[in-house]
């Protein structure tokens, strides 16, 4: 009796790989989402607090690399990785020297040739209304 217990204690101990059967797990996006158009306003010979100002905060500053930002992206869904990006920053006397990693996606509001896409709203303009401005001016409130 008691090595049957322990053998169903050690098999559900063991069983992380079992789906999570209901349990909710939130999206998870860790790092700096980098695009392709923040990269091409990088320029050699860049401070480091410009090309902070560009790209953000850099995810892993290495105290034995100071002259190398690693910036990592991230994204988990339902407790899966579905997406992961490394872009490497390198500087020389404090200067940018060279720049590099995965592809990047394009801007979502930039088309591929820096076109304006379709359908993206970026900001909000004076004619949009909210639900209470509209029933305001239909009462002439």
């Amino acid at each position: 009796m008691r090595r049957s217990a322990a053998a169903i204690c050690f098999l559900v101990a063991g069983c992380s790989w079992v789906p999570t059967w209901g349990v909710y797990k939130i999206d998870v996006n860790q790092g700096n989402f980098i695009t392709q158009d923040l990269v091409e306003k990088l320029k050699t010979g860049q401070t480091k607090p410009q090309v902070r100002l560009i790209l953000g905060t850099p995810l892993v500053a290495d105290a034995f690399h100071a002259n190398r930002w690693d910036y990592v992206f991230r994204y988990e869904s339902g407790g899966r990785v579905l997406e992961e990006r490394k872009f490497i920053v390198q500087f020389q006397d404090d200067k940018l020297a060279k720049w590099g990693g995965e592809e990047l996606p394009i801007s979502p509001v930039r088309g591929y040739a820096g076109e304006r896409k379709e359908g993206v709203t970026t900001s909000i303009s004076a004619d949009d209304k909210s639900w209470w401005g509209t029933i305001r001016d239909i009462f002439g409130w």
